[in-house]
């Protein structure tokens, strides 16, 4: 197993957990199948999957009966376990009776890491942020994160917070970039927040380009298009991934994905392109190349020169330049006709 900091923490969780969502039933319980469920949860842990995320509102709480089933026969203490509690319950009272009832259900004394599941205007955010931070003080809960926050409101919570945030839990996958698009992910990478993410592999639901494209990648690394899209999450600073799986097989095949080392030379060979070209043109650029994006920065004469490039909306100084943008103007010079766009790109 692979394993990344927590925030800033110190504390080492695998990059890989368990994502529980279903198991047990989904918004209502289903009793039909616990033995399973509770099997494949053992035999998970045994095989690594020490990180395991629940919530409240899975099967109206019947998830974190079946994951405390499971976790009675394993250490305690090697375990990382997350909950969250539901937005209708974020006033401190709510929030701490909620916190009572998953721990009961979980036959556990303390939750590991625990979640606003989603944001609630209607509740101020300083009082669930008090109640969560005197959860921590009284041992119940040891550290305290937010789900499906947005870059401001994760800005907020941080600020508001007496104690860390250490986590933002979002849906991010190489379908789903919202996290990259409105700043988040660098927001967390810069500040030392882990960033989780749910549903990395998009439920299995991929549009032609995006399949077609991965398979190729895959067919090179000799693994699956699941195995390529988690390598390609957990390759990512401060991203850890939640799959769910609901067989050894899948459980198995998920954990192949941290011996993938997706190349970059790709990457490289654009960032000294794109340095050429500008360079005869007689500017200076100075940029980042990163897996999603690539960032350049440029006087105003280069900026004006590449607005009037076909395919450009907008742009300006230190204006973030997606790929599909930039791409045009490169393509002009006869350096990038045969890239075609892949996904960490």
């Amino acid at each position: 197993m692979l394993f990344k900091e927590l925030g800033k923490t110190g504390k080492q969780i695998p990059a890989l957990g368990l994502g529980t969502w279903g198991i047990g039933g989904f918004e209502v319980p289903d009793y039909s199948k616990d033995e399973e469920h509770v099997e494949i949860l053992k035999k998970a842990i045994e095989m690594g999957y020490t990180h395991i995320d629940t919530a409240e509102y899975y099967a109206a709480g019947h998830t974190e009966e079946l994951v405390g089933r499971a976790m009675k026969e394993f250490d305690r203490s090697e375990l990382f376990v997350v909950s969250k509690v539901w937005p209708n319950h974020l006033k401190e009272k709510d929030l701490l009776n909620s916190l009572e009832k998953s721990l009961k259900r979980l036959q556990t004394d303390y939750i590991d890491l625990y979640l606003i599941h989603w944001p609630n205007p209607d509740v101020p955010l300083e009082e669930t942020l008090s109640a969560m931070a005197k959860a921590v003080d009284d041992g119940l809960i040891k550290y305290v994160g937010v789900s499906n926050f947005n870059k401001r409101l994760l800005e907020e919570a941080v600020n508001k917070s007496r104690v860390p945030i250490v986590c933002d839990q979002v849906l991010y996958n190489v379908e789903e970039r919202e996290p990259e698009k409105d700043g988040l992910l660098n927001f967390c990478q810069k500040e030392g927040i882990t960033l989780v993410a749910y549903s990395p592999l998009n439920r299995g639901v991929l549009s032609v380009k995006t399949k077609e494209t991965l398979e190729k990648i895959a067919k090179k690394y000799d693994a699956t298009v699941y195995q390529i899209m988690l390598a390609w999450l957990i390759s990512k600073d401060n991203v850890v991934a939640i799959p769910k799986a609901g067989n050894i097989k899948h459980l198995k095949e998920n954990l192949e994905a941290l011996k993938i080392k997706l190349s970059r030379r790709f990457e490289e060979k654009l960032k000294n392109d794109i340095l050429n070209v500008l360079k005869r043109n007689g500017f200076e650029a100075d940029f980042n190349l990163l897996w999603g994006r690539i960032l350049v920065y440029v006087p105003d004469e280069a900026a004006e020169i590449i607005k009037k490039v076909p395919g450009i909306v907008s742009i300006s100084i230190a204006q973030e330049m997606e790929y599909d943008e930039i791409k045009p103007f490169l393509s002009n010079t006869g350096l990038i006709r045969n890239f075609q766009r892949l996904p960490w790109i």
